[in-house]
């Protein structure tokens, strides 16, 4: 059997069910199963649809529809290419999904989404960072000196916390990390002070001074987080961040203790070599992550712009599903760890400036104001001079406060993928959370990859047309070789005339 899938306008082609990691079922596997339970496909779609810190995808109204009709029409191949679109057929679900929630539309997708008149000036009340920002206990409107030589007194990770029933033995959340989630106490106080030590710059009424929050470790107290990571470095701790990358999980779905593998697939306008196909690849997941081993202080915290519509650093501790890999394009330490870190703070500054002057953006501004490769890529550009990381969706444009300057810059200097144009294979490649392709575990994909790596390396990659190009083409060689044959009549047809 064979079904549509993909790009609108993708060719028919049935995806593989082979290899799978142990212990993982298809997304399709599972809705087959259950899509005749009264209520069950509407409960799984509102969970996809809820939002929140966890995933990589931005499921647009469009978008939800599409998957509401692969399950109820059991289209299941095109369930597990879900959903195949590219870049530039995305890009108008947001501009609809602002109209749809109450917001003017129009053709140009930043004013249709952006506030008329956004001020770019107005500093931002305590109430309107805390929107976007975790500062936890420590108000944006109040001074207060946090402590690192003592331990933390927050709690440790629930799983109740992370796990929620559907129903016929379906839960969703992947639970805690047996690795990291012992630590969750230091790293949620450390995450939620490397935010609020980022905005200590923002400029709120008050006396100067009256409303700075500080961090003291190793006896010394700084105010900024490059400098609390000077800080536990000279205080005998080790400090890495590594610009991690995974497959993004859009689901965290688990039937009967099963992971359903749920990637969010994008046609790259690559096409696959020996076939007719485009090359579809499953979205990544990029963050920055910082880990910290010492004498006073064990914590892990990572960074990323997520579909919450917040850009800060969070805790980590939740496990991944296997076939998401995990892949350390870059690690840092040393003068680089405080580069790093340092850039991503203004990055938190220039999003909180977004949201204050934009606070109308459908989605908190993800897709609009990038996906969480955008800020990965950025400073990955300003600390390597490259770009790996696809696809990056910020319209440019909006980034022009003044305040921001050197924010905009990064933002300004990496490739977009708003257009939906073919993206380079580096930066196909580069996103993948795999080094050797062979240990990926998704269905078709490393056997895709490693045909298109080999063209790609040998000079001899090709584009897929768009369709509507195609369908002109194919209509031109169809009259073309009507004409042909009919010239060839006409001479067949001369000839035996002069013979006669």
């Amino acid at each position: 059997m064979t079904c549509l899938i993909g790009c609108r306008g993708d060719i028919r082609y049935t995806p593989p069910t082979e290899p799978m990691p142990p212990d993982t079922v298809l997304l399709s596997q599972m809705m087959q199963r259950l899509s005749e339970q009264p209520g069950f496909t509407e409960a799984v779609l509102a969970q996809l649809d809820r939002g929140g810190k966890n995933g990589a995808a931005l499921m647009t109204p469009d978008l939800m529809d599409r998957l509401r009709t692969l399950i109820l029409g059991k289209q299941w191949e095109g369930l597990d290419r879900f959903p195949g679109w590219t870049m530039g057929a995305i890009t108008p679900t947001v501009r609809v999904a602002g109209r749809v929630l109450g917001q003017k539309a129009t053709k140009n997708d930043a004013a249709a989404t952006a506030d008329a008149a956004p001020n770019l000036t107005r500093q931002p009340s305590a109430s309107e960072v805390a929107e976007f920002l975790n500062l936890g206990d420590l108000r944006l409107d109040r001074a207060a000196q946090v402590d690192l030589d003592t331990p933390s007194r927050l709690p440790g990770l629930s799983e109740a916390d992370l796990v929620k029933p559907l129903g016929m033995g379906v839960v969703s959340g992947d639970g805690p990390d047996p690795g990291l989630a012992p630590a969750h106490a230091e790293s949620a106080r450390l995450a939620v002070l490397l935010n609020r030590l980022s905005v200590n710059g923002l400029n709120l009424d008050g006396p100067e001074g009256s409303r700075l929050v500080t961090a003291a470790v190793g006896g010394k107290v700084v105010q900024r987080p490059e400098d609390l990571v000077r800080a536990l470095l000279e205080s005998g701790h080790t400090v890495t961040v590594a610009d991690a990358r995974y497959f993004a999980n859009f689901g965290h779905l688990h039937d009967n203790g099963k992971d359903v593998m749920m990637p969010f697939w994008v046609n790259t306008r690559i096409r696959v070599p020996g076939t007719l196909r485009p090359l579809l690849v499953p979205v990544s997941h990029a963050e920055y992550e910082w880990q910290i081993r010492g004498p006073k202080i064990n914590a892990d915290v990572a960074f990323y712009y997520g579909i919450d519509g917040h850009a800060e650093f969070r805790t980590m501790d939740e496990l991944n599903q296997s076939w998401v890999l995990g892949r350390h394009a870059h690690v840092y330490t040393g003068a680089e760890a405080l580069e790093v870190t340092r850039l991503t703070a203004s990055m938190v500054v220039a999003y909180v400036h977004q949201h204050v002057a934009r606070p109308k953006l459908p989605f908190g501004g993800y897709y609009t104001l990038g996906v969480c490769q955008d800020v990965i890529s950025a400073i990955e550009k300003k600390m390597t001079g490259a770009s790996t990381l696809f696809p990056n969706t910020a319209d440019a444009r909006l980034f022009d406060d003044p305040r921001d300057e050197e924010v905009n810059e990064l933002i300004a200097a990496i490739p977009k993928d708003r257009s939906g144009g073919m993206p380079e294979p580096e930066r196909v490649f580069g996103s993948l959370p795999a080094g050797d392709l062979r240990s990926i575990t998704i269905p078709g994909l490393a056997e895709d990859l490693l045909k298109t790596q080999a063209a790609w390396r040998a000079g001899r990659l090709r584009r897929t047309r768009d369709p509507r190009h195609q369908a002109i083409v194919g209509a031109l060689e169809v009259v073309g070789a009507l004409s042909a044959a009919a010239v060839v009549w006409w001479l067949m047809r001369r000839r035996s005339r002069d013979r006669k």
